[in-house]
C-alpha cells in the first residue's frame, strides 16, 4: 500500500468564508478526510479500531499556510504518516493548487483512545502498527502553548450540530470558534498564516464553553477554552490552546 495518499477537494460555498476565501477550519477538514480515507486503505480505520474498543483522537494539529484557496478552487491534498513515536502517530499533510503551488502543510499528532474509559492506549499496546515514512517536506511538529493572562471573555455552547461520531466536538469547530472571535474587518485584512491548536479535554453535548481570549502585536491570537462546572463550586477544565497568527 501507498504510503502517500492523495485526493482533490473542491471548494464549495459551504467551506469559505465572507470574502470567497477557504476558511482554515476547511484546510483542517480536507486534511482529516484525507487522512480517514487513507486510514481505511491501511486497515487502521474506525471500523477496524471498533473492534478493539479504540478510536483515533487528535491531540494537536500545527498548519502553516501559504495561500488560502478560494471559492470554486480545486485542490489536491497529500497526506502520509511519519514514524511511530512512544505516545502518538504523527501524520503530515500538505495542500497544493492546479499548478503545483503549495497551499499549506500541517503536522498532527494522532492518537489512539480506550473506548470505554477515554484514556489513551500507548502504541506499543495497541496492537496498531502504522509504518510511517520521513519525506523532508514535512513542517515541525506541534508544540504545547505557553500559558499567558487572556483579558477577554466569551461563552459558547457545544450544539449537537458540532459533534462527531466519537461524540465529542470535532476538531475543526475549535477553529471555527476561535476564527469568530475577530470582526470580519479584521479577518478580511489579516488572513490566518499559521495555527497550532493543542485539544486537552473532549468537549462535549451541551458544555458550556469559557473562551479566553487576547489579540497581541504579530498580530497573534491566543485562545483557552475552558469547561464550566454545573455549579460555581466545581473547577474549571482546560478544553483546549490555540495560537493563531496573521
Amino acid at each position: 500500500m501507498e504510503q502517500i495518499y492523495k485526493q482533490t477537494f473542491l471548494i464549495d460555498a459551504s467551506r469559505t468564508d465572507a470574502f470567497g476565501r477557504a476558511t482554515p477550519a476547511c484546510l483542517l477538514y480536507f486534511a482529516q478526510e484525507a487522512a480517514g480515507a487513507h486510514c481505511a486503505l491501511l486497515g487502521a480505520d474506525h471500523t477496524v479500531l471498533d473492534k478493539q474498543n479504540l478510536f483515533w483522537a487528535i491531540i494537536r494539529n500545527r498548519m502553516e499556510i501559504t495561500r488560502l484557496p478560494v471559492l470554486g478552487e480545486t485542490i489536491t491534498v497529500e497526506t502520509w504518516p511519519m514514524p511511530t513515536t512512544r505516545s502518538s502517530y504523527p501524520r503530515a499533510t500538505a495542500g497544493y493548487d492546479k499548478d503545483g503551488n503549495l497551499l499549506f502543510r500541517s503536522v498532527s499528532l494522532w492518537v489512539l483512545m480506550d473506548i470505554k474509559t477515554r484514556t489513551m492506549v500507548l502504541p506499543g499496546k495497541s496492537g496498531v502498527t502504522v509504518d510511517g515514512v520521513l519525506r523532508g517536506c514535512e513542517t515541525a511538529a506541534p508544540g504545547s502553548i505557553s500559558p499567558k493572562e487572556l483579558e477577554n471573555t466569551v461563552f459558547r455552547n457545544v450544539s449537537s450540530a458540532e459533534l462527531d461520531r466519537n461524540r465529542h466536538m470535532n476538531n475543526t469547530y475549535y477553529l471555527d470558534w476561535t476564527c469568530e472571535l475577530l470582526s470580519g474587518d479584521f479577518r478580511r485584512e489579516h488572513p490566518v498564516r499559521e495555527f497550532t491548536i493543542c485539544y486537552l479535554n473532549e468537549a462535549r453535548e451541551g458544555d458550556n464553553v469559557q473562551l479566553n481570549f487576547l489579540l497581541s502585536d504579530g498580530p497573534c491570537l491566543q485562545v483557552e477554552g475552558r469547561r464550566n462546572g454545573a455549579n460555581p463550586q466545581e473547577k474549571q477544565e482546560r478544553i483546549f490552546t490555540a495560537q493563531l497568527y496573521f
